[in-house]
């Protein structure tokens, strides 16, 4: 049979760790991964005799969730790439890709280090199914994974001494599971938005799709890239007093925060959507609202960093200063990563022409109209 008549069911082992446990490698060795791959193939053929006539692959490395649910699919397009060009009735139809002096035969199916604290590690399996039994295999599978999924003793037996950890669970899940499991865990912690944007990221990437986070900030995804509403652009939208108003920035950019990390994490790329900016930009862990050139009209422009307890810089304002204090706002910046304040305060010095001097504020300014802005006078 043709490689190419063969359709991929994406299949995961996912191995739920004992507290305190961690494995103390991330990818198996080329004969460790096919001793793997013919214990799971018994354990699957053991629910679904009819597996047998596909060709079940393996890599053997241990990923987080985030790294197999990107768009694309990355890892497991790989894997059914590479098991494709294996002669069918090679090693009895069950191919296993594991470490070849330390390095896995793929860039996408070598794990992460940054995410390998999760008390989760996922292999991933993918079974290529003869095109005429694909969708009868696929379902027959989504049924008995959810109800009899837990891989059988040898193979947990074989996890804990090879990896040398004490496992809570072993079982197998199918793509789907490994989705939906995400998805509750993501609501759990009142994500639920993130995973609107997500979800058609992976499973629609060519539809479009708008949501508001828990706090109220606008996020929208389309031809593969998530934009979220300027938070200046949110808090300058809403009621109440400048201190709760700016205690409620605060707490968007926090969420902003988690939000560009887990998507970072899952392969998206997150800009920033901006009513009166005349461009914004992402740089390296911040993102970037600019509104115009210098004015010599007004005074020198200067950096003021609006801070939050808890969260330190929240954003970065260039601005000048005119008669009476006024003052005109150049540009807003977020620092979204502990690191990104340096590189966002140099790209600002760097394009106006000025010392990368940042001026703390010790609280976020909001002006007059409840916008975020800059002091009246002069900082001392």
């Amino acid at each position: 049979m043709e490689a190419s008549s063969l359709v991929a069911l994406p299949i995961v082992l996912a191995l739920e760790l004992s507290p305190g446990e961690k494995p103390g490698r991330l990818t198996l060795s080329r004969d460790d991964a096919a001793e793997l791959a013919a214990l799971a193939a018994a354990d699957l053929h053991a629910l679904v005799p009819d597996v047998a006539q596909g060709r079940l692959a393996m890599a053997g490395a241990l990923f987080d969730a985030v790294e197999l649910l990107r768009p694309g699919f990355p890892v497991w397009a790989t894997l059914d790439e590479l098991a494709r060009r294996v002669p069918r009735g090679h090693l009895d139809n069950v191919v296993a890709f594991g470490t070849h002096e330390g390095h896995m035969p793929a860039q996408p199916l070598e794990p992460e280090a940054a995410y390998a604290d999760g008390p989760m590690r996922l292999l991933p399996l993918s079974l290529l199914a003869p095109e005429e039994l694909a969708e009868e295999l696929a379902s027959r599978l989504e049924v008995e994974l959810v109800g009899r999924g837990e891989a059988g003793a040898r193979t947990a037996d074989w996890l804990m001494r090879t990896l040398g950890v004490r496992l809570e669970h072993a079982r197998y899940l199918s793509r789907n599971d490994l989705l939906a499991m995400t998805c509750v865990q993501y609501e759990h912690v009142n994500l639920a938005a993130l995973w609107e944007l997500l979800e058609c990221a992976l499973l629609t990437p060519y539809r479009e799709e708008s949501t508001l986070s828990a706090r109220g900030l606008a996020l929208s995804y389309a031809d593969g890239k998530v934009r979220v509403q300027s938070p200046a652009d949110w808090v300058a939208a809403q009621p109440g007093e400048p201190a709760q108003r700016a205690h409620d920035l605060a707490g968007i950019v926090f969420e902003l925060r988690q939000y560009a990390a887990l998507l970072q994490a899952h392969g998206l790329e997150l800009d920033i959507s901006s009513a009166g900016a005349q461009a914004t930009e992402t740089g390296p862990g911040f993102l970037l609202e600019t509104f115009g050139a210098p004015e010599p009209a007004y005074g020198e422009a200067q950096l003021y960093a609006h801070e939050a307890p808890g969260l330190g810089v929240v954003a970065v304002t260039l601005a000048q200063r005119g008669e009476n204090g006024r003052a005109r706002v150049l540009a807003h910046g977020y620092p979204l990563q502990p690191r990104a304040l340096g590189p966002l305060a140099a790209t600002l010095a760097e394009r106006y022409a000025l010392p990368a001097e940042l001026h703390a504020l010790g609280r976020i300014l909001l002006d007059d109209a409840g916008r975020l802005g800059a002091p009246a006078q002069p900082l001392h």
